[in-house]
């Protein structure tokens, strides 16, 4: 692809930038939904790279200034890899497994937009008990 303007060079550089703050880690305001992608040798193997490559992807593409995907390493569910874990403020962690590129849009347009856990992949969902 060649550049053509100055104007196109610098919105391939701010792409690029958001890109890369999309992936930082670091501390989060209370609003920041975090989106922890395993990619320790198992996960990679299984492809967790594409599924953290697919959230990047999609985050960018849609605008989406509120959400911090974070490269983590092994989460201990090997047999269940590549593996996700979603923080949303003021809910309890939940974590996906055998999650492939497909899931990653469920996770984004039903989990984070609508609220609805997606039990098919749930390996971890914490309840709290009103006693």
């Amino acid at each position: 692809m060649a550049v053509k303007t100055l104007e196109e060079l610098k919105r391939i550089r701010e792409e690029q930038i958001r890109k890369v703050k999309l992936r930082e880690s670091g501390e989060s305001d209370d609003q920041t939904i975090e989106i922890l992608v395993g990619m320790a040798t198992c996960g990679i193997a299984a492809g967790s790279r594409e599924v953290l490559n697919e959230f990047v992807a999609l985050i960018t593409q849609n605008g989406i200034e509120h959400i911090k995907v974070v490269q983590v390493g092994c989460m201990g569910y090997c047999h269940s890899e590549p593996t996700v874990q979603v923080n949303m403020p003021g809910h309890e962690p939940t974590i996906y497994g055998n999650v492939d590129k497909a899931f990653v849009s469920d996770i984004l347009e039903k989990h984070i937009k609508d609220g609805q856990i997606l039990d098919d992949h749930v390996l971890i969902k914490t309840y709290h008990s009103a006693l």
